[in-house]
């Protein structure tokens, strides 16, 4: 009984180990990609650039910044072709986090200047759509 304690103690501790230095490597990739902008920033620029909701597509359906693409993270690889490199990109999803790893994957794939909103997208306050099914 004793050393099955030991193992879910050392297995708790993995855990929060893995989910602590998880989040530390993706403050330090933010920090040196430097593309975390607000919504003022974000808002300001946007026109000129490529806005992608990065949420599944039942949530970009209820609300998404207008103007925005819906490109789904967990589609992301298998829609690149559909970004312009020349362009600005702008991410942003429910979990600044995702964004992140977004800004990773585009920036390895040869993309300059890529961008994300540093809030959650349920703070934004700027105008929305919502896609109407028919």
């Amino acid at each position: 009984m004793k050393v099955l304690n030991i193992i879910l103690y050392i297995i708790v501790i993995a855990v929060f180990a893995y989910m602590v230095g998880s989040w530390a490597y993706y403050k330090i990739q933010a920090r040196r990609l430097k593309g975390a902008i607000d919504q003022d920033e974000f808002e300001e620029n946007m026109r000129k650039a490529q806005i992608i909701d990065l949420r599944e597509k039942n949530n970009f359906d209820s609300k998404h910044i207008l103007g925005a693409r819906n490109l789904p993270y967990t589609q992301l690889k298998y829609n690149e072709g559909e970004l312009r490199p020349d362009l600005p990109v702008y991410l942003y999803e429910e979990r600044p986090s995702v964004s992140i790893r977004a800004a990773l994957k585009l920036k390895k794939w040869g993309f300059e200047d890529v961008k994300w909103l540093d809030e959650r997208f349920s703070e934004w306050k700027g105008k929305t759509k919502k896609t109407t099914k028919l």
